[in-house]
This record gives C-alpha cells, sequence and structure tokens, in this order.
C-alpha cells in the first residue's frame, strides 16, 4: 500500500491560520468564565463612572443650572421651581453627579462592553474596536445634546403651555429632573442606531437593500419603541420620540449602502 506523505512546510497545502486558531481558543469560553468576564467589565464600568462622578461634583454649580435652564426659561412670571421634600434638592444634586459621571465615563464603558464581546469575534472583527467606542461615545453625545437643546425644550415648554390666570407652572424639581433624565438617556440610547447598524452591516448582517425593504415594518417598530421609553403617556411626546428614530434609521440606510459592497445592496 502507498503511502501518502504528510505535507511539510513547503509545499503549497493549505496551511490553517494559527492567529485563527488562537482567536477561536479564545473565544470558546464556558459559561461560568462568560459571568467572571462579565463581573470584571462591569467593576471597571463602575470605576470609571466612579472617577466621573468625582469630576462632575468639582463644577456641579454650574451643570446643575445648566440642565435646569430650558425649565426655568418657560416659567411664566413670579412663578419658580419647587421641592417638597427636605433632602429633594439634595438628593437632585446626586442624580447630577451620577449621569455627568456616566457621560464622561462613556468611552470606558464602551471599551468594557467591547471587551466582553470581543472574544467572540474573529481577528479582522476585532480591529473595529476603536471605531465602535468613537461611534457609540458619539452616539451618545449627540443625543444627549439633542434632547437637552431641542427635544426636552420642545417638551417642557409644551407642558407650560397649560399655565393660565387659574392655573400657575410651577413645577416639582424633582418631577422635571426625573422627566429630564428618561428622556436623556433614551435619546442618548437611540442615537445607537447607526452605530448598530454600522456594524451589522460590516459584518455583513444586514444590507442597505434589506432594511429598504423592510421601512414600512421599521416605522411600526419605532412607534412601538418611542410609545415603550416616552416616559409620559401623550402622543405629543411619542412623536417627538419617533421623529428623530426615523431620520437616524433613514441614516443607517444610507451608512449601510456605503459600508456593503455595492453588488449587496440590492
Amino acid at each position: 500500500m502507498a503511502l501518502v506523505p504528510f505535507p511539510g512546510p513547503q509545499s503549497g497545502a493549505y496551511q490553517p491560520d494559527l492567529d485563527d486558531d488562537e482567536d477561536g481558543a479564545a473565544g470558546k469560553m464556558s459559561f461560568l468564565e462568560h459571568l467572571d468576564e462579565l463581573r470584571k467589565r462591569i467593576v471597571q464600568a463602575c470605576l470609571g463612572v466612579a472617577v466621573g462622578v468625582l469630576v462632575g461634583f468639582a463644577f456641579i454649580a454650574p451643570i446643575f443650572d445648566f440642565i435646569l435652564k430650558p425649565t426655568i426659561r418657560v416659567l411664566p412670571a413670579g412663578s419658580r421651581m419647587i421641592y417638597t421634600q427636605p433632602g429633594e434638592a439634595f438628593g437632585l444634586y446626586v442624580q447630577i453627579g451620577l449621569i455627568v459621571g456616566v457621560v464622561l465615563a462613556t468611552p470606558w464603558i464602551m471599551y468594557q462592553v467591547w471587551l466582553f464581546i470581543a472574544p467572540g469575534l474573529y481577528a479582522n472583527e476585532k480591529k473595529l474596536a476603536i471605531p465602535f467606542v468613537l461611534m457609540s461615545t458619539l452616539g451618545f453625545i449627540v443625543g444627549a445634546g439633542f434632547n437637552h437643546f431641542i427635544i426636552f425644550p420642545v417638551m417642557i415648554s409644551f407642558f407650560a403651555s397649560f399655565n393660565t390666570s387659574d392655573l400657575v407652572f410651577m413645577p416639582r424639581l424633582e418631577d422635571v429632573f426625573d422627566l429630564y433624565a428618561k428622556m436623556l438617556i433614551g435619546m442618548g440610547l437611540v442615537f445607537q442606531m447607526p452605530t448598530i447598524i454600522y456594524f451589522l452591516a460590516k459584518m455583513r448582517l444586514v444590507t442597505a437593500g434589506f432594511l429598504w425593504k423592510h421601512t414600512k415594518y421599521a416605522i411600526l417598530i419605532i412607534f412601538i419603541v418611542a410609545a415603550v421609553i416616552t416616559p409620559t403617556g401623550d402622543m405629543i411626546t411619542q412623536t417627538i420620540f419617533a421623529a428623530p428614530m426615523l431620520g437616524l434609521y433613514a441614516l443607517s440606510i444610507l451608512i449601510a449602502w456605503l459600508v456593503a459592497p455595492k453588488r449587496e445592496i440590492g
């Protein structure tokens, strides 16, 4: 029986990529190892937030004025914001410090998210770490700015418009801030849509053609999501939330078209 020799280093036979094998082995983690990795990333993210909170408290007074400015601007003449609990104003300062800490630590948090999902990715996909951190951070910051300068002022002006000679708009401090914080987080998450589509398109999981063909379903889902994340139950607020999501979906189609090879667009 003739023996077939194994291909040597000089032969033209296919040689497996050792780096890919090592990446594959690194990506195979047990359930407990995944939990341990998740714990590490959460701890690191919390440490980053703690540092951000300390920085935020150093500038808490101007930040406090900045956050409340849209509401103070629409108060009727002679009216002012109130608080009814002894520790309410102090608690608000603490909450603002936490939000500032999260915003400042966003790049670090997103980096920890990437480190958690990276073991399950191929070597070429791991190179997307820097774009992921930059785009997700930019998306959150733009969403927070969009909320502060556009969405929240429009909404608080709408609520203040019911002020009459018999009704005086004197909003409670905690109620205003709770609404502001929920809208800020909601907009920060909504503005992650282009980032998510970018990476899905990079990984060939979605195409511009797929997104375009399913636009009517996307519109339905967007209004459902807007109804869920809207802090109040009125249609005005839901529409305000849905409008930027529709615009971001259109932007996501463009991003997918730019990322994917042209032969995959149809």
